[in-house]
Protein backbone atom coordinates (compact mmCIF):
# COMPACT_ATOMS: atom_id res chain seq x y z
CA UNK A 1 0.00 0.00 0.00
CA UNK A 2 1.44 3.53 -1.07
CA UNK A 3 -0.10 6.27 1.49
CA UNK A 4 1.09 9.67 0.54
CA UNK A 5 -0.86 12.94 0.75
CA UNK A 6 0.34 13.86 -2.93
CA UNK A 7 -1.49 12.35 -5.85
CA UNK A 8 1.76 12.72 -8.08
CA UNK A 9 3.68 10.95 -5.64
CA UNK A 10 1.77 7.95 -5.20
CA UNK A 11 1.49 7.76 -9.03
CA UNK A 12 5.27 7.90 -9.49
CA UNK A 13 5.78 5.05 -7.27
CA UNK A 14 2.59 3.05 -8.73
CA UNK A 15 4.43 3.18 -12.13
CA UNK A 16 7.59 2.23 -10.73
CA UNK A 17 6.01 -0.94 -9.01
CA UNK A 18 3.28 -2.32 -11.15
CA UNK A 19 5.36 -3.81 -13.88
CA UNK A 20 7.07 -6.43 -11.29
CA UNK A 21 3.58 -7.62 -10.65
CA UNK A 22 2.98 -6.02 -7.19
CA UNK A 23 -0.89 -5.57 -6.34
CA UNK A 24 -0.98 -2.01 -5.54
CA UNK A 25 -3.42 -0.18 -2.79
CA UNK A 26 -3.32 3.83 -2.09
CA UNK A 27 -3.94 5.79 0.58
CA UNK A 28 -4.23 9.82 1.14
CA UNK A 29 -3.64 9.95 4.70
CA UNK A 30 -3.33 7.45 7.62
CA UNK A 31 -7.01 7.46 9.04
CA UNK A 32 -7.51 5.87 4.98
CA UNK A 33 -4.63 4.07 5.22
CA UNK A 34 -6.12 2.34 8.70
CA UNK A 35 -9.23 1.92 7.27
CA UNK A 36 -8.13 -0.40 4.38
CA UNK A 37 -5.42 -2.31 6.33
CA UNK A 38 -8.92 -3.66 8.68
CA UNK A 39 -10.58 -4.68 5.07
CA UNK A 40 -7.40 -5.89 2.87
CA UNK A 41 -4.42 -8.02 3.90
CA UNK A 42 -1.42 -5.87 3.54
CA UNK A 43 2.13 -7.21 2.80
CA UNK A 44 4.48 -3.31 2.61
CA UNK A 45 3.67 0.07 3.35
CA UNK A 46 5.41 2.78 1.57
CA UNK A 47 4.52 4.99 4.11
CA UNK A 48 5.09 8.88 3.94
CA UNK A 49 6.09 10.95 6.67
CA UNK A 50 4.35 14.30 5.96
CA UNK A 51 0.66 13.38 5.76
CA UNK A 52 -2.44 15.43 6.77
CA UNK A 53 -3.79 14.39 10.11
CA UNK A 54 -1.81 11.80 11.91
CA UNK A 55 1.99 11.81 10.74
CA UNK A 56 3.24 8.85 9.30
CA UNK A 57 5.51 8.20 12.11
CA UNK A 58 2.83 8.33 14.49
CA UNK A 59 0.74 5.96 12.28
CA UNK A 60 3.80 3.82 12.05
CA UNK A 61 4.46 3.63 16.03
CA UNK A 62 0.63 2.53 16.19
CA UNK A 63 1.01 0.30 14.24
CA UNK A 64 3.49 -1.66 15.84
CA UNK A 65 2.21 -1.17 19.33
CA UNK A 66 -1.41 -2.55 17.98
CA UNK A 67 0.07 -5.22 15.86
CA UNK A 68 3.64 -6.69 16.18
CA UNK A 69 3.21 -9.35 13.08
CA UNK A 70 1.46 -6.94 10.80
CA UNK A 71 3.00 -5.95 7.34
CA UNK A 72 6.55 -4.12 6.57
CA UNK A 73 6.63 -0.37 6.72
CA UNK A 74 9.20 1.90 4.59
CA UNK A 75 8.82 5.25 5.60
CA UNK A 76 9.71 7.60 2.86
CA UNK A 77 11.21 11.38 3.84
CA UNK A 78 11.88 14.61 2.45
CA UNK A 79 15.44 15.36 1.20
CA UNK A 80 17.74 15.73 4.33
CA UNK A 81 15.78 14.45 6.74
CA UNK A 82 18.31 11.62 7.69
CA UNK A 83 17.57 11.91 11.79
CA UNK A 84 14.32 11.30 10.67
CA UNK A 85 14.82 8.44 8.72
CA UNK A 86 16.68 7.31 11.87
CA UNK A 87 13.84 8.03 14.56
CA UNK A 88 11.55 5.85 12.06
CA UNK A 89 14.02 2.23 11.42
CA UNK A 90 14.01 2.67 15.28
CA UNK A 91 10.74 2.88 15.79
CA UNK A 92 10.03 -0.25 13.82
CA UNK A 93 10.27 0.26 10.01
CA UNK A 94 11.88 -2.04 7.54
CA UNK A 95 13.89 0.85 5.31
CA UNK A 96 13.38 4.25 4.43
CA UNK A 97 13.61 6.08 1.38
CA UNK A 98 14.27 9.99 0.62
CA UNK A 99 12.69 12.07 -1.67
CA UNK A 100 13.58 12.52 -4.59
CA UNK A 101 14.74 9.09 -5.73
CA UNK A 102 15.30 7.11 -8.63
CA UNK A 103 12.74 4.71 -9.56
CA UNK A 104 15.59 1.71 -9.23
CA UNK A 105 16.00 3.22 -5.68
CA UNK A 106 12.43 1.96 -5.04
CA UNK A 107 12.42 -1.37 -6.97
CA UNK A 108 15.17 -2.40 -5.19
CA UNK A 109 14.36 -1.59 -1.59
CA UNK A 110 10.85 -2.72 -2.18
CA UNK A 111 12.33 -6.29 -3.62
CA UNK A 112 14.57 -6.79 -0.68
CA UNK A 113 11.11 -6.25 1.45
CA UNK A 114 9.47 -8.80 -0.58
CA UNK A 115 11.77 -11.32 -0.01
CA UNK A 116 11.65 -10.67 3.84
CA UNK A 117 8.20 -11.09 3.34
CA UNK A 118 8.99 -14.33 1.95
CA UNK A 119 11.12 -15.48 4.30
CA UNK A 120 8.69 -14.54 7.34
CA UNK A 121 5.71 -16.16 5.67
CA UNK A 122 8.32 -19.55 5.46
CA UNK A 123 9.35 -19.59 9.31
CA UNK A 124 5.93 -19.03 10.18
CA UNK A 125 4.62 -22.01 7.84
CA UNK A 126 7.78 -24.07 9.30
CA UNK A 127 6.50 -23.34 12.98
CA UNK A 128 2.80 -24.20 12.24
CA UNK A 129 3.99 -27.24 10.36
CA UNK A 130 5.79 -28.07 14.05
CA UNK A 131 3.08 -27.20 16.02
CA UNK A 132 0.69 -29.29 13.81
CA UNK A 133 3.38 -32.08 13.94
CA UNK A 134 3.30 -32.35 17.70
CA UNK A 135 -0.78 -31.86 18.07
CA UNK A 136 -0.66 -35.28 15.45
CA UNK A 137 1.30 -37.04 17.81
CA UNK A 138 -0.88 -36.43 20.53
CA UNK A 139 -4.48 -36.58 19.14
CA UNK A 140 -3.79 -39.39 16.47
CA UNK A 141 -2.20 -41.67 18.77
CA UNK A 142 -4.13 -44.51 20.38
CA UNK A 143 -4.13 -48.17 20.99
CA UNK A 144 -7.81 -49.00 20.86
CA UNK A 145 -8.92 -51.02 17.17
CA UNK A 146 -10.53 -47.82 16.03
CA UNK A 147 -7.43 -45.42 15.96
CA UNK A 148 -5.19 -48.76 14.55
CA UNK A 149 -7.67 -48.74 11.41
CA UNK A 150 -7.94 -44.96 11.42
CA UNK A 151 -4.11 -44.70 10.79
CA UNK A 152 -4.00 -47.67 8.48
CA UNK A 153 -6.61 -45.55 5.93
CA UNK A 154 -4.85 -42.77 6.50
CA UNK A 155 -1.05 -45.38 5.49
CA UNK A 156 -3.28 -46.46 2.17
CA UNK A 157 -5.24 -43.42 0.92
CA UNK A 158 -2.08 -40.85 1.16
CA UNK A 159 0.00 -41.35 -1.29
CA UNK A 160 -3.04 -41.45 -3.46
CA UNK A 161 -4.86 -38.15 -4.94
CA UNK A 162 -8.10 -40.25 -3.97
CA UNK A 163 -10.61 -37.63 -2.24
CA UNK A 164 -11.45 -38.61 1.26
CA UNK A 165 -14.34 -37.95 3.41
CA UNK A 166 -13.47 -37.60 7.22
CA UNK A 167 -16.60 -38.78 9.41
CA UNK A 168 -16.89 -38.18 13.01
CA UNK A 169 -18.18 -36.24 15.93
CA UNK A 170 -17.06 -32.72 16.13
CA UNK A 171 -13.66 -32.53 18.03
CA UNK A 172 -12.41 -36.20 17.51
CA UNK A 173 -9.91 -34.86 15.18
CA UNK A 174 -10.83 -34.33 11.50
CA UNK A 175 -8.78 -32.00 10.36
CA UNK A 176 -5.93 -33.84 11.94
CA UNK A 177 -6.44 -36.62 10.17
CA UNK A 178 -6.60 -34.37 6.87
CA UNK A 179 -3.23 -32.96 7.40
CA UNK A 180 -1.84 -36.13 8.28
CA UNK A 181 -2.91 -37.15 4.95
CA UNK A 182 -1.48 -33.92 3.47
CA UNK A 183 1.81 -34.33 5.23
CA UNK A 184 2.57 -38.03 4.16
CA UNK A 185 1.60 -37.39 0.43
CA UNK A 186 5.75 -36.89 -1.36
CA UNK A 187 3.91 -35.12 -4.34
CA UNK A 188 1.92 -32.19 -1.86
CA UNK A 189 3.15 -31.49 1.46
CA UNK A 190 5.66 -29.27 0.26
CA UNK A 191 2.62 -27.03 -0.51
CA UNK A 192 0.00 -25.38 1.03
CA UNK A 193 -2.73 -27.16 3.39
CA UNK A 194 -5.46 -25.14 3.15
CA UNK A 195 -8.44 -25.76 5.57
CA UNK A 196 -12.21 -23.91 4.94
CA UNK A 197 -14.58 -24.20 8.01
CA UNK A 198 -17.75 -24.22 5.75
CA UNK A 199 -19.89 -24.17 8.63
CA UNK A 200 -18.43 -20.86 9.77
CA UNK A 201 -18.81 -18.73 7.28
CA UNK A 202 -22.25 -17.24 5.91
CA UNK A 203 -23.51 -19.04 2.62
CA UNK A 204 -23.18 -15.49 0.86
CA UNK A 205 -19.53 -15.30 1.51
CA UNK A 206 -18.51 -19.16 1.19
CA UNK A 207 -18.25 -18.94 -2.72
CA UNK A 208 -16.01 -15.94 -2.71
CA UNK A 209 -13.84 -17.69 -0.10
CA UNK A 210 -13.28 -20.51 -2.22
CA UNK A 211 -13.19 -19.44 -5.64
CA UNK A 212 -12.18 -15.34 -4.73
CA UNK A 213 -13.43 -12.54 -6.70
CA UNK A 214 -12.34 -9.51 -8.75
CA UNK A 215 -12.49 -6.19 -7.69
CA UNK A 216 -15.60 -4.72 -7.75
CA UNK A 217 -17.94 -7.67 -7.49
CA UNK A 218 -19.66 -6.97 -5.20
CA UNK A 219 -20.32 -4.92 -2.37
CA UNK A 220 -16.85 -4.42 -0.21
CA UNK A 221 -14.72 -5.94 -3.17
CA UNK A 222 -11.93 -3.21 -2.61
CA UNK A 223 -9.37 -5.33 -4.31
CA UNK A 224 -9.45 -8.86 -6.31
CA UNK A 225 -8.30 -11.31 -3.88
CA UNK A 226 -7.78 -15.31 -4.58
CA UNK A 227 -9.95 -17.84 -3.24
CA UNK A 228 -8.88 -20.78 -1.24
CA UNK A 229 -8.79 -23.39 -4.15
CA UNK A 230 -5.99 -21.08 -5.74
CA UNK A 231 -4.16 -20.68 -2.17
CA UNK A 232 -4.22 -24.51 -1.96
CA UNK A 233 -2.82 -24.80 -5.94
CA UNK A 234 -0.40 -28.30 -5.80
CA UNK A 235 -1.87 -28.83 -2.18
CA UNK A 236 -4.43 -29.91 -0.34
CA UNK A 237 -8.10 -28.19 0.16
CA UNK A 238 -9.52 -29.23 3.46
CA UNK A 239 -13.23 -28.62 3.53
CA UNK A 240 -14.95 -28.73 7.16
CA UNK A 241 -18.11 -29.39 7.83
CA UNK A 242 -19.03 -29.89 4.21
CA UNK A 243 -22.82 -30.73 4.88
CA UNK A 244 -23.38 -27.35 6.13
CA UNK A 245 -22.29 -26.21 2.30
CA UNK A 246 -25.65 -24.39 0.38
CA UNK A 247 -26.95 -26.13 -2.90
CA UNK A 248 -25.65 -23.44 -5.08
CA UNK A 249 -22.12 -23.22 -3.90
CA UNK A 250 -22.47 -27.18 -3.86
CA UNK A 251 -23.19 -27.10 -7.50
CA UNK A 252 -19.99 -24.69 -8.15
CA UNK A 253 -17.91 -27.39 -6.07
CA UNK A 254 -18.81 -30.12 -7.94
CA UNK A 255 -18.29 -28.17 -11.41
CA UNK A 256 -14.38 -27.19 -10.17
CA UNK A 257 -14.08 -30.81 -8.71
CA UNK A 258 -14.82 -31.84 -12.50
CA UNK A 259 -13.35 -29.69 -14.75
CA UNK A 260 -10.47 -28.86 -12.55
CA UNK A 261 -10.79 -25.03 -12.93
CA UNK A 262 -12.44 -22.22 -11.11
CA UNK A 263 -13.64 -18.24 -12.05
CA UNK A 264 -13.79 -15.77 -9.53
CA UNK A 265 -16.52 -14.10 -8.88
CA UNK A 266 -16.50 -10.91 -11.25
CA UNK A 267 -14.37 -12.63 -14.20
CA UNK A 268 -15.06 -15.31 -16.70
CA UNK A 269 -11.47 -16.61 -16.96
CA UNK A 270 -11.08 -19.69 -16.48
CA UNK A 271 -8.43 -20.63 -14.23
CA UNK A 272 -6.63 -24.28 -13.85
CA UNK A 273 -5.82 -25.32 -10.12
CA UNK A 274 -4.62 -28.50 -9.14
CA UNK A 275 -5.59 -29.68 -5.26
CA UNK A 276 -6.72 -32.63 -3.38
CA UNK A 277 -9.63 -32.39 -1.86
CA UNK A 278 -10.53 -33.89 1.31
CA UNK A 279 -13.58 -33.14 3.04
CA UNK A 280 -15.08 -33.58 6.66
CA UNK A 281 -18.68 -33.79 8.26
CA UNK A 282 -20.80 -34.99 11.07
CA UNK A 283 -23.60 -34.73 9.52
CA UNK A 284 -24.97 -38.18 7.96
CA UNK A 285 -24.88 -37.49 4.79
CA UNK A 286 -26.64 -40.02 3.08
CA UNK A 287 -29.80 -38.59 5.12
CA UNK A 288 -29.05 -35.57 3.97
CA UNK A 289 -29.02 -36.87 0.22
CA UNK A 290 -32.54 -38.59 1.11
CA UNK A 291 -33.73 -35.08 2.45
CA UNK A 292 -32.98 -32.92 -0.55
CA UNK A 293 -30.29 -31.22 1.59
CA UNK A 294 -27.01 -32.27 -0.43
CA UNK A 295 -26.36 -33.47 -3.67
CA UNK A 296 -25.72 -36.73 -4.59
CA UNK A 297 -23.46 -36.34 -7.56
CA UNK A 298 -21.43 -34.62 -5.52
CA UNK A 299 -21.65 -36.86 -2.19
CA UNK A 300 -20.47 -39.65 -4.30
CA UNK A 301 -17.37 -36.93 -5.67
CA UNK A 302 -16.06 -36.48 -2.06
CA UNK A 303 -16.52 -39.81 -0.79
CA UNK A 304 -14.03 -41.91 -3.32
CA UNK A 305 -12.76 -43.46 0.11
CA UNK A 306 -14.31 -42.67 3.84
CA UNK A 307 -12.42 -42.58 7.10
CA UNK A 308 -14.62 -42.77 9.80
CA UNK A 309 -13.17 -41.58 13.62
CA UNK A 310 -15.06 -43.06 16.91
CA UNK A 311 -16.19 -40.90 19.63
CA UNK A 312 -13.67 -40.96 22.64
CA UNK A 313 -16.67 -42.69 25.17
CA UNK A 314 -16.30 -45.41 22.32
CA UNK A 315 -12.58 -46.06 22.77
CA UNK A 316 -12.05 -45.06 26.32
CA UNK A 317 -9.12 -47.51 26.55
CA UNK A 318 -7.13 -44.53 24.57
CA UNK A 319 -7.35 -42.26 26.84
CA UNK A 320 -4.80 -42.64 29.39
CA UNK A 321 -2.35 -42.35 27.32
CA UNK A 322 -3.77 -39.45 25.00
CA UNK A 323 -4.13 -37.63 28.62
CA UNK A 324 -0.44 -38.44 29.04
CA UNK A 325 0.69 -37.19 26.25
CA UNK A 326 -1.67 -34.02 26.07
CA UNK A 327 -0.31 -33.36 29.64
CA UNK A 328 3.77 -33.44 28.31
CA UNK A 329 2.63 -31.42 25.32
CA UNK A 330 0.97 -28.73 27.50
CA UNK A 331 3.54 -28.78 29.88
CA UNK A 332 6.47 -27.47 27.57
CA UNK A 333 4.25 -25.24 26.05
CA UNK A 334 3.42 -23.32 29.00
CA UNK A 335 7.16 -23.55 30.55
CA UNK A 336 5.41 -25.34 33.67
CA UNK A 337 6.33 -27.96 35.80
CA UNK A 338 5.06 -31.60 34.45
CA UNK A 339 2.99 -32.78 37.21
CA UNK A 340 1.68 -36.63 37.19
CA UNK A 341 -1.60 -36.74 36.59
CA UNK A 342 -3.06 -38.34 39.71
CA UNK A 343 -5.43 -41.54 40.06
CA UNK A 344 -8.49 -40.07 41.01
CA UNK A 345 -8.26 -37.56 37.98
CA UNK A 346 -7.53 -40.29 35.52
CA UNK A 347 -10.57 -41.83 36.94
CA UNK A 348 -12.64 -39.24 36.94
CA UNK A 349 -11.35 -38.45 32.86
CA UNK A 350 -12.01 -42.36 32.17
CA UNK A 351 -16.02 -42.12 33.40
CA UNK A 352 -16.83 -38.86 32.04
CA UNK A 353 -18.48 -39.26 28.54
CA UNK A 354 -16.83 -36.75 26.76
CA UNK A 355 -19.08 -35.01 23.90
CA UNK A 356 -16.40 -32.71 22.63
CA UNK A 357 -14.05 -36.04 22.12
CA UNK A 358 -10.16 -35.41 22.05
CA UNK A 359 -10.18 -31.64 21.30
CA UNK A 360 -12.09 -31.62 24.61
CA UNK A 361 -9.51 -34.08 26.52
CA UNK A 362 -6.85 -31.62 25.44
CA UNK A 363 -8.29 -28.41 26.49
CA UNK A 364 -9.33 -30.15 30.00
CA UNK A 365 -5.46 -31.38 30.36
CA UNK A 366 -4.25 -27.77 29.57
CA UNK A 367 -6.52 -26.15 32.02
CA UNK A 368 -5.78 -28.58 34.56
CA UNK A 369 -1.58 -27.66 33.87
CA UNK A 370 -2.18 -24.31 34.34
CA UNK A 371 -3.96 -24.84 37.45
CA UNK A 372 -2.46 -27.59 39.45
CA UNK A 373 -0.82 -26.24 42.25
CA UNK A 374 -0.11 -29.71 44.24
CA UNK A 375 2.24 -32.81 43.62
CA UNK A 376 0.05 -34.12 41.12
CA UNK A 377 -3.01 -32.82 38.85
CA UNK A 378 -6.14 -34.06 40.80
CA UNK A 379 -9.93 -33.81 40.39
CA UNK A 380 -9.81 -30.56 42.15
CA UNK A 381 -7.78 -29.42 39.02
CA UNK A 382 -10.55 -30.45 36.60
CA UNK A 383 -13.32 -28.11 35.37
CA UNK A 384 -16.93 -28.17 37.15
CA UNK A 385 -18.30 -30.70 33.98
CA UNK A 386 -16.87 -33.30 34.15
CA UNK A 387 -16.68 -33.71 38.31
CA UNK A 388 -19.88 -33.27 38.66
CA UNK A 389 -22.39 -35.28 40.32
CA UNK A 390 -26.10 -35.82 40.01
CA UNK A 391 -28.13 -34.80 42.90
CA UNK A 392 -31.06 -36.46 44.78
CA UNK A 393 -33.41 -34.39 42.35
CA UNK A 394 -31.28 -35.27 39.66
CA UNK A 395 -29.85 -31.75 39.16
CA UNK A 396 -26.41 -31.72 37.92
CA UNK A 397 -24.65 -29.66 40.63
CA UNK A 398 -20.92 -28.48 40.95
CA UNK A 399 -18.35 -29.59 43.56
CA UNK A 400 -19.00 -27.36 46.51
CA UNK A 401 -15.56 -26.53 47.18
CA UNK A 402 -13.80 -25.84 43.68
CA UNK A 403 -11.96 -22.47 45.36
CA UNK A 404 -11.46 -21.37 41.51
CA UNK A 405 -14.93 -19.18 40.93
CA UNK A 406 -15.83 -21.48 38.06
CA UNK A 407 -18.81 -22.80 39.98
CA UNK A 408 -22.02 -21.33 38.43
CA UNK A 409 -25.24 -21.62 39.73
CA UNK A 410 -27.98 -23.68 38.24
CA UNK A 411 -31.19 -22.16 36.57
CA UNK A 412 -33.62 -23.12 33.74
CA UNK A 413 -32.37 -21.44 31.02
CA UNK A 414 -29.47 -23.63 29.57
CA UNK A 415 -28.29 -21.04 27.00
CA UNK A 416 -27.95 -18.34 29.78
CA UNK A 417 -25.46 -20.42 32.09
CA UNK A 418 -23.22 -21.93 29.33
CA UNK A 419 -22.99 -18.11 28.57
CA UNK A 420 -22.07 -17.30 32.35
CA UNK A 421 -19.67 -20.49 32.51
CA UNK A 422 -18.13 -19.62 29.15
CA UNK A 423 -17.58 -15.75 31.13
CA UNK A 424 -15.85 -17.26 34.15
CA UNK A 425 -13.88 -19.75 32.43
CA UNK A 426 -12.63 -17.25 29.50
CA UNK A 427 -11.80 -14.35 32.31
CA UNK A 428 -10.27 -16.96 34.18
CA UNK A 429 -8.11 -17.21 31.60
CA UNK A 430 -6.62 -14.25 30.88
CA UNK A 431 -6.44 -13.62 34.87
CA UNK A 432 -3.87 -16.30 34.17
CA UNK A 433 -2.33 -14.55 31.38
CA UNK A 434 -2.58 -10.98 32.46
CA UNK A 435 -4.99 -10.25 29.78
CA UNK A 436 -2.78 -11.11 27.22
CA UNK A 437 -5.52 -11.84 24.92
CA UNK A 438 -3.02 -13.39 22.08
CA UNK A 439 -1.79 -16.10 24.83
CA UNK A 440 -5.14 -16.88 25.95
CA UNK A 441 -6.36 -17.33 22.71
CA UNK A 442 -3.52 -20.42 22.29
CA UNK A 443 -4.50 -21.78 25.81
CA UNK A 444 -7.61 -21.93 24.74
CA UNK A 445 -6.79 -23.35 21.50
CA UNK A 446 -8.93 -20.39 19.49
CA UNK A 447 -7.87 -17.90 16.90
CA UNK A 448 -7.57 -14.92 18.65
CA UNK A 449 -9.94 -13.31 16.51
CA UNK A 450 -12.49 -15.75 17.20
CA UNK A 451 -11.63 -15.02 21.14
CA UNK A 452 -11.84 -11.42 20.79
CA UNK A 453 -15.12 -11.86 19.18
CA UNK A 454 -16.50 -14.37 21.99
CA UNK A 455 -15.24 -11.57 24.33
CA UNK A 456 -17.58 -8.97 22.70
CA UNK A 457 -20.56 -11.79 23.19
CA UNK A 458 -20.01 -11.97 26.59
CA UNK A 459 -19.24 -8.26 27.40
CA UNK A 460 -16.04 -8.69 27.87
CA UNK A 461 -14.49 -6.64 25.25
CA UNK A 462 -13.69 -3.10 26.64
CA UNK A 463 -12.15 -4.74 29.85
CA UNK A 464 -9.28 -6.93 28.50
CA UNK A 465 -6.43 -5.98 25.45
CA UNK A 466 -4.16 -7.65 23.13
CA UNK A 467 -0.20 -7.76 22.99
CA UNK A 468 0.23 -3.87 22.24
CA UNK A 469 -3.10 -2.63 23.10
CA UNK A 470 -5.42 -3.69 20.55
CA UNK A 471 -8.93 -2.51 22.40
CA UNK A 472 -11.64 -4.39 21.45
CA UNK A 473 -14.71 -2.30 22.12
CA UNK A 474 -18.19 -4.12 21.82
CA UNK A 475 -19.87 -3.58 18.62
Amino acid sequence: MIVDDEEAARYGMRRALTTFGYNITEAGSAEAARLLLKQQEIDLLLLDVNLPGMSGLDFLRELKQSNGNGPLVIIVTAHGSERMAVEAVKAGAYDYLSKPFELDDIRLVVKNAAETIQLRRENYSLRRRIEVERSQRGALIGNSEAMQRVRSMIEKVAETDATVLVRGESGTGKELVAREIHERNSARRNASFVAVNCAALPSELIESELFGHEKGAFTGAAAKREGKFEQAHGGTLFLDEIGDMSSNVQAKLLRALEERRIERLGSNESIPVDVRIVSATHRPLEQEITNGNFRADLFYRLRVVTIDIAPLRDRREDIPILAETFLRIASERYELEQRPLGQSALKRLLEYNWPGNVRELKNTIDRAVIMAEGDEITVRDLPDEITASLSKDGIVSARDNDGDGLKVPFTADFREDRREFERRYITRCLEHTQGNVTRAAEILDMHRQSLQHKLRQLGLGRRYVSVGGENLDEE
